[in-house]
């Protein structure tokens, strides 16, 4: 058996950041990993997502490009191309991860990692123990026992896929749902986006849903609110025959060349046999842990995904590198905070949100909360011929007016949502946004001259 200071169990972002800070902070260091290193994220989340997104601005682009005086006499697009330059990049990724803990001095152990007791994890037959054991296994798309279900992907075979759908059925409402929908019009696929509910993102403030719904039509995505998906049926031409029921229950049927499904993730806890450690995994496989990534038991911790809490890349790297300070640099109080995380959804256009919504802020603080919200056409969209809006609100509160919440949906707005982020958390007041010369003409000017 081999002993470490501390055993990692899973080799995305979370896991490789505590990994290497905690060798860096002199432990012995061990990953397990049976799949490529960067977990979700790199290999079939973020990173391929924001270069299939980058993709399809460039699509809105070429056709602006008529109202700024562009002739283009025609342009194709490649799908094969796209695939093959994203793949080589995501792969050189995973050689920098790979690269990084070799450097870092961590031991990368290869393949599935189960636990044998509270101390011990065996790989293919080797045993391997330490004092403390960090669980980050990330998560993985939900399919659905519905008849014929696998007949669809999900949001892993998005990435799989050699060419461009011609009609693509997105089953979903979240952020994975409308950013593969957004996406894939762009690119030129016919798109139907079936909604179980009656609203997208549901814990998003209303105004982003609003404006969402109105940027997907706008776009020509079909949206089909309180629809039902019942079965799958494979036809002889190779299309795909949807069965469902709309809001009255009566039978809706749909056709298409892919079905994606993006109804939701479930931590991937299940093959770790986690009774052995005195532990169980919760609904939909989550670990629950304390304010310091506790479980349980003690000595076996638990970050990211699995969690529960803001299935988030740059949360997860945070909660890895803060729990190895506690551990290994003598630093008992270091924590990740929950609280105020900003998020970016990368539809067309982009979202950006941080801190509490409009609804929330009211059930929290009732005749305190004050809105500040505008809607505009932004400069770039004078010339073109297509004039999607863009909205943002500042939520306030109190006689202060401190800004607990910022909601932007429009071009930038991506981009834009860090630095106020950094203000947000300092506690910033909207006298303190009024108070800063504004960047003109800019859309994110808009925040600091909100009336």
């Amino acid at each position: 058996m081999k002993t470490f200071d501390y055993l990692v169990i899973g080799g995305g972002s979370g896991g490789v950041a505590t990994a290497r800070r905690a060798a860096e902070y002199g432990a012995r260091v061990a990953l397990i990993e049976a799949g490529r290193l960067g977990g979700t994220c790199v290999n079939v989340g973020c990173v391929p997502k924001k270069v299939m997104w980058y993709a399809a601005n460039i699509a809105h682009s070429l056709e602006d490009a008529a109202g700024y005086g562009f002739t283009l006499a025609g342009h194709d697009f490649d799908w094969p191309t796209l695939k093959q330059r994203r793949d080589a990049y995501v792969q050189r990724l995973n050689g920098i991860y790979d690269g990084m803990l070799e450097k870092a001095g961590v031991e990368v152990i290869r393949g599935f990692g189960r636990f044998v007791d509270k101390d011990t994890v065996e790989v293919d037959g080797q045993r391997y123990s330490a004092p403390h054991i960090v669980i980050a296994t990330g998560g993985r798309p939900v399919v659905p026992e519905t008849p014929g279900a696998e007949l669809g992907i999900t949001s892993d075979g998005f990435f799989e896929l050699e060419r461009l759908p011609r009609r693509v059925a997105v089953v979903g409402s979240g952020y994975i749902a409308v950013e593969l929908a957004g996406v894939l019009r762009a690119l030129g696929s016919e798109v139907d986006l079936l909604v179980r509910g009656e609203v997208l993102l549901r814990p998003f403030d209303g105004l982003l849903r609003e404006e969402l719904v109105t940027h997907m039509r706008d776009a020509g995505i079909q949206l089909c609110f309180r629809h039902q998906v019942r079965s799958l049926a494979r036809q002889q031409d190779g299309s795909i025959r949807i069965d469902g029921e709309d809001g009255d229950g009566k039978p809706v049927q749909r056709m298409a060349d892919t079905v994606i499904w993006a109804i939701g993730r479930e931590a991937a806890t299940d093959g770790l046999n986690l009774a052995a450690a005195g532990l169980n995994a919760g609904k939909h496989g989550v670990l629950e842990t304390d304010e310091y990534q506790n479980t349980a038991v003690p000595g076996i911790y638990a970050i990211g995904d699995i969690v529960g809490k803001a299935e988030l890349t740059p949360v997860a790297i945070g909660a890895g590198r803060k729990l190895a300070a506690r551990l290994f640099r003598d630093q008992p109080d270091s924590k990740q905070n929950y609280d105020l995380i900003p998020t970016v959804v990368f539809t067309h256009p982009p979202i950006g949100t941080i801190g509490l919504t409009e609804e929330a802020a009211r059930e929290r603080h009732g005749e305190a909360v004050k809105v500040y919200s505008a809607r505009f056409t932004g400069m770039y969209n004078a010339l073109t011929e297509h004039k999607p809006r863009t909205a943002m609100k500042l939520v306030c509160v109190g006689k202060e007016e401190k800004v607990v919440g910022c909601h932007i949906i429009g071009t930038g707005a991506d981009e834009m949502l860090q630095g106020f982020a950094v203000a947000i958390g300092m506690g910033a007041t909207k006298a303190d946004f009024d108070a800063t010369v504004a960047i003109h003409p800019t859309a994110a000017e808009e925040l600091v001259t909100l009336r």
